[in-house]
């Protein structure tokens, strides 16, 4: 072998040594880069690819579908109506910041006569209430309303201590004028040392059967830790039966909650 082409042979050597040494400076931050929940792969302590383990997104095969119990229109006054779904999440510590939804009513024959749309949040654990306002339907009468999500959820682990700490009271709880135009007061108080903003309180009244006879929503901006506050519910017509049992839903979106 000659020097020439010895000299070339280590001049190619060290070439190649060269760009294999720059591509590994290259690739080397991509293999050594530590798991994280939003670069598409299953690593880590991961259950599912960025979901589970120690993400805050949870896996949909570890979460339970929303049981929706029913959906309900109600009358107002002649021509609008209020709409109630109602639900129960079996997700103790697992909840849904926003999600899109749709009511669609019907008369006595089935036929189509609007709809709702709308998007909400699911708190965690326990039964809850979405509700639609003053649905305007003409002359018609929705007599078959249904309920659905229109998205595939996401759903985001909560930390179980929170939801422990956090306490939301009903109180004093009292129904008057019945036969004429109803009023329903009571006190609601924030037992916990959290701000709570945007807070919806849906009320459901039942009959002697257990049957939903009428609902109405109130609102408050915030509740401030330990706050209490007084809320009215009123309609502007009778009940249509006897009212049993009263059942209040404060509706909060758990990801708006503040420390103090």
């Amino acid at each position: 072998m000659t020097w020439a082409l010895k000299r070339q042979i280590l001049y190619i050597t060290v070439l190649i040594l060269c760009i294999a040494i720059f591509g590994f400076l290259i690739i080397y931050p991509s293999l050594s880069k530590a798991p994280t929940c939003s670069d598409n792969k299953q690593n880590g302590n991961e259950t599912g690819v960025d979901c589970g383990g120690s993400c805050a997104r949870a896996c949909l095969a570890q979460v339970d579908e929303i049981s929706v119990l029913w959906a309900r229109s109600f009358r107002v006054i002649a021509g609008r109506y209020n709409a109630v779904a109602y639900f129960e999440n079996h997700n103790k510590n697992i909840a849904i910041d926003k999600i899109n939804y749709k009511f669609r009513f019907a008369d006595k024959n089935n036929i189509y006569i609007g709809k709702r749309e709308g998007s909400t949040f699911i708190p965690p654990s326990g039964r809850f209430a979405i509700f639609e306002p003053a649905i305007d339907v003409g002359n018609s009468i929705p007599v078959y309303t249904t309920f659905e999500f229109t998205q595939t959820p996401s759903w985001i682990q909560i930390y179980p201590e929170k939801i422990k700490q956090l306490e939301v009271l009903v109180s004093r709880i009292n129904l008057i004028n019945e036969d004429t135009s109803p009023v329903l007061s009571a006190t609601i108080k924030n037992n916990s040392l959290f701000i709570i903003p945007e807070v919806d309180i849906v009320v459901i009244l039942y009959d002697a059967n257990h049957n939903a006879v009428s609902t109405s929503r109130t609102y408050l901006d915030s509740l401030k830790a330990e706050e209490e506050r007084d809320i009215t519910f009123t309609w502007p017509e009778p009940m249509s039966a006897e009212i049993v049992a009263k059942e209040i839903i404060p509706m909060y979106n758990i990801f708006l909650v503040k420390s103090k």
